[in-house]
């Protein structure tokens, strides 16, 4: 290892060691968080001014985004037999029953947002900040109480079962999880339980909605700050897509075992919890200012 210039061990890639750490702890932040209704968003953005991140730099306003391309890769190494065959392979004839007319259609909503009145751009400018975040957590909160009381059903299904008109309806609620805090996760799945869907049916179609909907994002984050990244840039951001990666394997595997038999409760406390933590925690700092 090498000195960098203001003195700090170098790691690889050139990056310092505290980069590294930051770019460890940020991927490990977007793994636990990406598929538990919980906003791995509002958690980054909670966490930035914590690790001293400075939330300006483009790599980390690309970062944001793009990280959660190693949560999409783990979702695919896990549902890769249920992927396929819902693609190639799928129980009922006919285009309609087909998962990727589902998914573009649930997908549509969201991307004619953006693109006729450029939403995440609003967004990204407004709400991007710890306060909005935990105002969405705590509201979501009851949201995701009120929807597990009031829909939870434990009528067996498979995901081929999921309609066109129901998938629609996800992509609408899915468009909700564009305010940061909110959870894209939390969105969709208490979107596919009120519209019918098991909450474990629910999970696994927002997880492939997740698929071509987070790819698609990251892609058009990557292209607006494709002038602005260095090396240094893209290291910060591989390193935390691929520790975002394994930890979000072992995520998905507990979280589906976890919803077949428990309600949401310890998820609503704890986004309350958080969502309050951080609203003191800003007032003291703005006191202290």
């Amino acid at each position: 290892m090498a000195a960098d210039a203001v003195g700090g061990m170098v790691g690889p890639g050139g990056l310092s060691m505290f980069e590294l750490f930051q770019a460890i702890v940020m991927g490990v932040i977007e793994g636990v968080t990406e598929f538990l209704p919980v906003s791995s968003t509002g958690h980054m953005i909670i966490a930035q001014p914590l690790l001293g991140i400075d939330p300006e730099l483009p790599q980390w306003r690309v970062f944001l985004v793009v990280s959660q391309l190693g949560a999409i890769a783990a979702v695919i190494v896990y549902f890769w037999r249920k992927l396929w065959q819902a693609t190639f392979h799928p129980h009922q004839p006919g285009w309609s029953a087909h998962i990727i007319p589902k998914l573009l259609i649930a997908m549509a909503p969201a991307v004619l947002l953006q693109l006729v009145f450029k939403v995440n751009d609003l967004l990204e400018a407004y709400l991007e900040k710890p306060v909005p975040v935990a105002i969405a957590l705590i509201i979501g909160a009851f949201l995701i109480w009120w929807i597990d009381s009031a829909f939870r059903t434990r009528r067996r299904m498979e995901v081929d079962d999921v309609t066109l008109l129901q998938a629609f309806l996800i992509g609408c609620a899915q468009c909700v999880a564009m305010c940061p805090g909110t959870s894209r996760s939390a969105a969709t799945i208490m979107g596919g339980m009120m519209v019918g869907l098991s909450p474990s049916i629910a999970a696994e179609f927002s997880f492939f909605l997740a698929i071509p909907t987070m790819f698609g994002a990251s892609a058009v984050r990557l292209w607006k700050y494709r002038g602005d990244l260095n090396t240094d840039g893209l290291a910060i951001i591989l390193i935390g897509a691929a520790v975002s990666f394994l930890v979000a394997l072992l995520v998905i595997a507990a979280f589906m075992s976890y919803i077949k038999r428990r309600r949401f409760t310890a998820f609503v406390v704890y986004r309350i919890l958080l969502g309050v933590t951080v609203l003191v925690w800003w007032r003291f700092a703005a006191q202290a200012a």
